[in-house]
């Protein structure tokens, strides 16, 4: 028997809730709830995920104490104005973080090796473009959106949430941590409350895409790297240049080598050392 519940205002707006010790992939079961017609709202939650996917194919590891979720929506919304529901998620689960995990509670610093160590700044939630949450730098969730055409014909989003709550991994070409690393003792089922909770807010603010701008002013309120060197991966080619901002849109727009402005749909960011050892 899990331990995760939804949120009051949750449960009051009429999402519900499927819980699992273990599971393949939160997405791919909420993916196949919407081919068999559910109506949505639905989270589909684990604290062990055998075979979860990340962005572009990649594998998201998530062992046992971490959390995984994923959020299926359902209804007449553009795939534009879908697509910017990543951005509503990781604003959510900053506002979940910070309410359970405040971070001058938590985050008391990291060492040389990337520890969490005494007498240090408190370490800052950031929101990386397009769909990750850094802590001091270091990546600590990410978040995937999938969708698929139900049998009405109507669209299904899945919004899927990954964190890094006890372990994180270890063989990956950038900085990561967990929230146990930096010195946290919030565990998957108090977090997940408090994202079920944060996402009601958000979601009511993003209002079907209409409240989009007071969406990204959020975001970008909390951003990674804004004016920052940075190399974007697109279809194997590198753009490098300063991060100025994201656009209406909410696409990645930065100034290039050359001076000129640059808007990015999609591709892989990175910033500092990183952009000049891992974007080739």
């Amino acid at each position: 028997m899990t331990g995760f519940s939804l949120s009051p205002i949750a449960q009051q707006n009429g999402f519900r809730l499927e819980a699992f010790e273990t599971i393949g992939s939160t997405n791919a079961v909420a993916l196949e709830r919407a081919q068999a017609g559910d109506p949505g709202k639905l989270w589909i939650v684990s604290k062990k995920q055998a075979s979860g996917r990340g962005r572009r194919g990649r594998a998201w590891s998530s062992p046992e104490g971490n959390l995984a979720a994923s959020l299926l929506l359902t209804g007449n919304v553009e795939l534009k104005s879908a697509a910017t529901l990543g951005f509503v998620a990781g604003l959510s689960l900053a506002d979940a973080l910070n309410a359970v995990c405040p971070t001058a509670n938590f985050s008391v610093g990291m060492d040389g090796a990337g520890n969490a160590g005494a007498g240090k700044a408190p370490l800052r939630v950031e929101l990386k473009w397009p769909n990750d949450l850094l802590a001091g730098g270091a990546k600590m969730a990410g978040i995937l959106l999938e969708s698929t055409i139900m049998p009405d014909g109507r669209l299904a989003v899945v919004i899927g949430i990954g964190v890094n709550v006890v372990a994180y991994p270890e063989d990956v070409p950038y900085p990561a941590t967990s929230l146990a690393r930096l010195g946290a003792t919030c565990d998957a089922e108090t977090l997940f409350l408090a994202l079920s909770d944060a996402w009601e807010e958000n979601y009511r603010i993003w209002a079907n895409g209409r409240g989009l701008s007071d969406i990204r002013k959020r975001w970008l309120s909390q951003a990674a790297g804004i004016g920052s060197e940075v190399a974007v991966r697109i279809d194997g080619t590198v753009l490098r240049g300063i991060f100025e901002t994201i656009d209406e849109d909410c696409q990645f727009v930065i100034r290039d080598n050359d001076g000129v402005r640059q808007k990015i749909a999609a591709g892989d960011v990175h910033f500092g050392t990183v952009a000049s050892a891992n974007a080739e």
